[in-house]
């Protein structure tokens, strides 16, 4: 038992107050702060009692005949039940918010990849100790019941769970904001490993709907339009007139959102395109059913699926569907409360910010201008400055390829009226270019927005926003020095960085208890509301107990992870060997393949030395590779190969194993991230915007590895140089050779015979009886220049390899790196993100921020200062 320690951020003076583990000062500060418990109030046995009632008038069934998804289901409506108690109240909160008109924020992503809710619902709502004990006496496992449970099919990578991490943040702190996506029927796809390539199959989430987590909302439904012809109309003023169009009805269903023990519950609205069946019949003179049906299915595939193949035609109007259907429906909806104020649309950016997450919802700006002056009667002018003033916007890319553009041709078929506004701001932005810049065409036409036969979605965003912000200082340098320079030098005041953030509430509270509650135990449970505090665990880095307590566990969750990888794979892997996991969205600039190529080199290096003082080790790799991504998925195919090759070969006694897990997701990662020993951190500096993984990893005590790039920069400076391990080129370097070239990777191939070695095994047979399974990556790295530095890198690569090699084989520096990773994971909740987003971004009440002693920190912005951040 370690003694708990007092809080170390302190207000500074008795006009100050923590709310949500936010100082609030000032005119919020003399507001009555209620701090509701949650409900510790219900007993074990009245919650055995409730039960049983709720498990038979569902099923009208024993609990000995009851099946386990009925039983989870019988728990998640208790549950529910709870949240509806509180949403109600939550609800009537936010009309009187109306009333006393609060500003809003309403969240756009084209993804929110949400995770398993039981867990969490439990845990804000105070019920989860009461629960699990109640069921373990009713001879029921909590964990088994969990596992009944679906991922929900809302997102893919990194930024649908940083959306989901912001919507925890944001309830958590009591701000007054919504989430607004896409209700997908099949969400991406289940991935299936056959034959060690990825095949892809639908991902029947919602095959028994979403119950108990969601609300159908019918009543609120909007109409959204595609296709037709717009014509003017002249009756004093010019009129828009859009006809012969294609109507789809977007349906709401709400999913809430429940804060940490706050009693607020927020909200997730997600849209689901639906057709009536008699009306579009009748509309288009159809009396086949047949024909109807297929109307339908046509219609309702706008929210089928997530990231439509658009390497085709048809693939390419899903997507545009999809991305305008999303803003229409929510922006209809944002306007229809606001008019419930009474209040001219001038106060519009007053009392609501749309936030737009990446491009995918960019076209938020011309639908907003529609609205305003074609439903509203406003002037253009009048219009856009509302507009600009409501809007914001983060970039999470400098790739090129994600850098979002539409065909001209399909843009105005597909959204008429859309397209003539679009065409409009462009007109007016490029005359604001010429004014600074007279008769510089080609600097006009590289930052037009509509250009080349293209519509620019983040020209588009920028342009009709009134903030975008780069997510971590990297990338937000490189944003403003090189790919969006242009743009900074004329909006300057516009740009700014938000380092992205992780919810510490279910990365370490929920994904790892065990050490959650050893944390609580050692420094209190302060950490929970204010995740800063974590770092009060730095006095017990060189602690013998508290180091053996914090290997114990992780050992633990890594012998849970050794139980599934069995399960799932087939393959019996070593607990107390090194796990090395990298888990991500495959791609070629997160370099999977420079993780193989090491591995492929610590193979031969062991065919060579079986006695080659090497700790034992396992590669962990997961993650999804786009459908009409070729080389990633021959990267899955590539990793399979080699494992084949590694399992099975006794020479090198079980030294090293590869594992691919299959059909990565939120449920995944939170048996994975608890276990890693090391976190794989490898894109290409530059290219990678900031990356959440790392900051999960690091919260839960893993090492990383990595490139200076994106967030591990910050890592590095938050949690100390000595506690990570870096390699490689830097950002400056990869620009210059970007810009300049001078780079010869057969250079290498010729200089290192271990390059040269493992490049002619993907190619001699040696990984497959096909010789040209593996020729794109022969290709791409030697006949097409190495693009992201693969090569390059691969020297500097094994050399940290040694490095963690050889800093784990001492068990006490390496635990000491480990409790100082999580020690100063907490500024890198989404909590402090989300506060800099209120405060700096959306002027929200609740983000008056006052600076705390003690908690500077160089290098970042001072908001982040002001929320307790980590002592250097």
């Amino acid at each position: 038992m370690y003694k708990r320690q007092q809080p170390y951020c302190q207000a500074k003076s008795g006009d100050a107050k923590h709310v949500g583990g936010v100082l609030v000062t000032g005119q919020d500060a003399n507001k009555p702060v209620e701090r509701r418990e949650p409900n510790a109030d219900m007993t074990t046995e009245q919650f055995k009692e409730a039960y049983r009632n709720k498990l038979y008038s569902l099923y009208a069934k024993t609990l000995e005949a009851a099946s386990d998804k009925e039983k989870y289901l019988t728990l998640a409506s208790l549950v529910r039940d709870e949240i509806s108690r509180t949403w109600l109240q939550a609800k009537k909160l936010r009309a009187q918010q109306q009333e006393n008109q609060e500003k809003q924020v309403y969240y756009f992503s084209i993804e929110f990849l949400l995770g398993r809710m039981l867990d969490i619902h439990m845990i804000n709502l105070g019920l989860k100790d009461t629960c699990e004990r109640g069921l373990r006496e009713l001879g029921i496992e909590l964990a088994q019941l969990r596992e009944e449970e679906e991922d929900p099919g809302l997102g893919n990578g990194g930024l649908g769970r940083l959306a989901a991490c912001y919507l925890d943040s944001m309830a958590a702190l009591e701000l007054n904001g919504h989430g607004c996506g896409i209700r997908y029927r099949y969400g991406l796809f289940e991935q299936q490993i056959i034959g060690g390539a990825q095949y892809e199959f639908p991902d029947d989430w919602l095959k028994y709907g979403y119950y108990p987590w969601e609300y159908r909302a019918a009543d609120e439904a909007v109409e959204v339009r595609f296709g037709g012809a717009v014509r003017l109309q002249a009756n004093g003023r010019i009129v828009y007139i859009h006809e012969n169009y294609e109507a789809v009805s977007a349906v709401p269903y709400d999913i809430p959102i429940t804060g940490y023990h706050n009693n607020t519950v927020n909200t997730l609205r997600l849209w689901s395109a639906e057709a009536e069946l008699a009306k579009q019949a009748c509309a288009a003179g159809q009396t086949d059913c047949r024909n109807t049906l297929q109307y339908k299915q046509s219609l309702e595939s706008i929210s089928h699926v997530l990231y439509p193949d658009d390497t085709y035609h048809e693939g390419k109007v899903l997507r545009l569907k999809q991305q305008y259907f999303m803003v229409s429906a929510g922006l209809q909806n944002i306007l229809r409360d606001f008019r419930k104020m009474n209040l001219p649309y001038a106060n519009l950016p007053d009392k609501v910010a749309v936030h737009i997450n990446d491009t995918h919802p960019a076209l938020a700006v011309p639908e907003m201008m529609r609205l305003l002056v074609d439903e509203a009667g406003l002037s253009w002018e009048d219009a856009w400055d509302i507009t600009v003033r409501t809007m914001s916007y983060t970039n999470h890319t400098i790739l090129p390829e994600a850098m979002e553009k539409w065909p001209e041709d399909l843009f105005r078929t597909l959204l008429p009226r859309i397209y003539m506004i679009v065409h409009e701001i462009n007109e007016r932005f490029c005359r604001e270019l010429w004014d600074k810049y007279p008769g510089n065409w080609e600097k006009i036409r590289h930052m037009a927005i509509i250009a080349d036969g293209y519509i620019h979605m983040a020209y588009l965003a920028i342009a009709g926003s009134h903030s975008t912000n780069g997510v971590a200082v990297l990338h937000t340098d490189i944003l403003k020095k090189e790919v969006l320079h242009d743009f900074w030098e004329i909006y300057p005041q516009r740009f700014n960085n938000k380092t992205n953030g992780v919810t510490h509430r279910r990365w370490l509270l929920a994904a790892n208890p065990k050490l959650a509650s050893l944390v609580t135990e050692t420094i209190g449970e302060a950490w929970l509301e204010d995740p800063c505090r974590l770092q009060d665990l730095t006095q017990y880095a060189d602690d013998a107990a508290f180091q053996k307590e914090i290997a114990e566990i992780k050992r633990r969750n890594k012998q849970v992870l050794a139980r599934i990888i069995q399960q799932k794979n087939g393959i019996a892997v070593d607990s107390d060997s090194i796990f090395d996991v990298q888990v991500k969205r495959i791609h070629a600039y997160k370099r999977q393949s420079l993780n193989v190529f090491h591995i492929m080199d610590l193979y031969q290096r062991l065919l060579e030395d079986p006695d080659l003082p090497v700790w034992p080790r396992t590669f962990i790799i997961g993650g999804k590779a786009a459908m009409g991504y070729y080389i990633a998925k021959r990267t899955i195919k590539l990793i399979n190969s080699l494992a084949e090759v590694i399992n099975n070969d006794k020479r090198i006694r079980d030294k090293i194993k590869l594992v691919f897990l299959a059909n990565y997701n939120v449920s995944l990662a939170e048996t994975i991230i608890p276990a890693a020993d090391v976190s794989e951190q490898i894109p290409t500096a530059s290219r990678e915007a900031c990356g959440t993984a790392n900051m999960k990893f690091m919260m839960n005590g893993a090492v990383t590895l990595g490139t200076l790039d994106g967030g591990n920069i910050e890592i590095r400076e938050a949690a100390g140089h000595s506690n990570i391990v870096t390699f490689g080129l830097t950002a400056p370097e990869v620009l210059q050779y970007y810009r300049q070239g001078g780079y010869n990777p057969w250079d290498i191939y010729h200089s290192d015979p271990r390059v040269k070695r493992m490049l002619e095994k993907l190619v001699d047979g040696s990984l497959s009886s096909d010789r040209e399974d593996f020729r794109a990556h022969y290709d791409s790295f030697l006949h097409h220049g190495d693009q992201y530095f693969v090569l390059k890198d691969f020297a500097a690569y094994v050399a940290a390899q040694e490095i963690i090699n050889g800093k784990y084989q001492d068990q006490k520096v390496w635990r000491r790196m480990c409790i100082h990773n999580i020690a100063h994971a907490g500024w890198f909740s989404s909590d402090r993100t989300f506060a800099e987003y209120a405060a700096e971004i959306w002027r929200l009440n609740e983000a008056a921020i006052s600076c705390q002693d003690g908690c500077e920190q160089p290098g970042f912005s001072p908001i982040a200062k002001r929320l307790g951040t980590m002592l250097q």
